[in-house]
């Protein structure tokens, strides 16, 4: 599925947070724990410098139990041997809450009159770890408030932003090209946007112009082929009823003919065409499409019977439309010529209506026909006929006009053409 071009930037943006989020907290927890074991040892060799300078030339050694009880967390002892100053963790039992709790601790060799002891000196950490979580979490909460606001803020943005983008896109989707009016776009504030209008206008007025001088050549050309049309078949019509011509020119001349009444039906279909698209046919009245086959279901079976091709019909509803008369008839017209072109000697057309849908369900090729170019015009469903290749483009351009529905289907050696109203 293809995502929205808003979407895949907010994405990216909320990646990029997350990442920085994850690195940046773990990093952040590291630099106040290194801080607060930095803070710890200052205090720790403060005390020991303290102690060096104020305590320990004064000390006496009979004196040394008295001050270890006095001081909780700094000890002398003369059973522990200290080669030099170290710096240290470690973790002891509180009695209290019978935790074990870690401590920053430091031992360092002192003489005290001339006998050697080990000064320790030691600071809880529990309130380091406390505060490092109160910090961290509180660096969290303000990051992940400031990436929601970001992300809310940018979409924002960004919607706005790209406001006039999605309009333009909304005006050319709902754009035809026989539409009598471009679409309007509004002035936008982004330079690149109006470049894209500017391209947008350019290129819609050029296809217009293209598209409209091409109705015209074929609106003018299919008026002017119809003198010349007539004449040419009026002519022969006199060269056949002349009884002197031999054979073989009466053949010639029925193949002219035939040739004659082709172009004149391609004529007409190609000003049909030319009309729909210039939307000529734009009065609309109620039709009954029922009734209108009942009506013209007498000239269509004996336009069957010479193929011995049999007509059925299941009406059993009654399909009432707001439409155009003429567009209409021309469609049922082109819907009933098909089944019955394209049928088998001997096949069988049936008609049926259902709840706002009428189906042609004739036999035929016993081969599916390929949607792909079915109601395209030119495209013929058998090349060998002497069809325009205009007739189910008609049908489908009608249908497009009415926001009808034309489908087809091949089931059970059946060709169905369904007209969803």
């Amino acid at each position: 599925m293809n995502k929205q071009l808003l979407y895949t930037t907010l994405r990216t943006y909320m990646f990029y947070s997350l990442l920085v989020l994850m690195i940046a907290a773990p990093i952040c927890y590291y630099a106040i724990a290194t801080l607060y074991t930095k803070e710890a040892d200052d205090t720790l060799l403060l005390h020991k410098r303290e102690f060096l300078y104020y305590d320990a030339p004064k000390l006496q050694q009979t004196s040394i139990p008295l001050w270890n009880a006095f001081n909780r967390n700094r000890k002398l002892d003369s059973t522990k041997h200290t080669p030099k100053e170290i710096l240290f963790f470690s973790h002891y039992l509180d009695t209290l809450d019978e935790e074990i709790e870690p401590y920053r601790e430091i031992n360092l060799p002192v003489i005290i009159q001339g006998k050697a002891y080990t000064y320790s000196d030691k600071i809880n950490l529990v309130e380091k770890e406390d505060l490092q979580k109160s910090i961290v979490g509180l660096f969290i909460c303000i990051i992940t408030v400031l990436l929601i606001g970001f992300i809310i803020i940018t979409h924002i943005l960004t919607k706005r932003l790209w406001q006039p983008f999605y309009q333009i896109l909304q005006q050319i989707e709902q754009f035809e090209i026989n539409q009598q009016s471009p679409p309007i776009f509004k002035k936008s504030k982004v330079q690149e946007f109006d470049r894209l209008q500017s391209s947008i206008k350019q290129l819609i007025q050029k296809n217009t112009q293209i598209y409209k001088n091409q109705q015209e050549f074929i609106e003018n050309a299919a008026h002017e082929l119809q003198t010349p049309l007539a004449i040419f078949k009026a002519q022969i019509d006199s060269f056949i009823q002349n009884t002197e011509i031999t054979t073989s020119q009466a053949v010639i001349l029925a193949q002219l003919h035939q040739q004659v009444n082709r172009l004149e039906r391609l004529n007409k279909n190609l000003l049909l065409l030319s009309k729909m698209d210039n939307q000529v046919y734009h009065h609309k009245q109620p039709y009954s499409i029922t009734s209108a086959i009942q009506k013209n279901l007498a000239f269509f079976t004996e336009q069957a019977a010479a193929k011995n091709i049999c007509i059925t019909t299941l009406l059993n509803t009654q399909i009432q439309l707001h439409t155009n008369v003429a567009l209409a008839d021309i469609l049922l017209n082109n819907l009933f010529l098909n089944a019955i072109k394209h049928n088998i000697p001997g096949g069988t057309i049936t008609i049926n209506t259902h709840h706002k849908q009428i189906c042609f369900s004739n036999t035929g090729s016993p081969i599916a026909l390929s949607n792909s170019h079915l109601f395209q015009r030119f495209s013929k469903l058998n090349p060998s006929t002497d069809g325009s290749g205009l007739g189910l483009a008609i049908i489908k351009k009608i249908a497009d006009l009415n926001d009808w529905q034309i489908t087809y289907d091949y089931k059970e050696g059946q060709h169905i053409f369904s007209l969803q109203f």
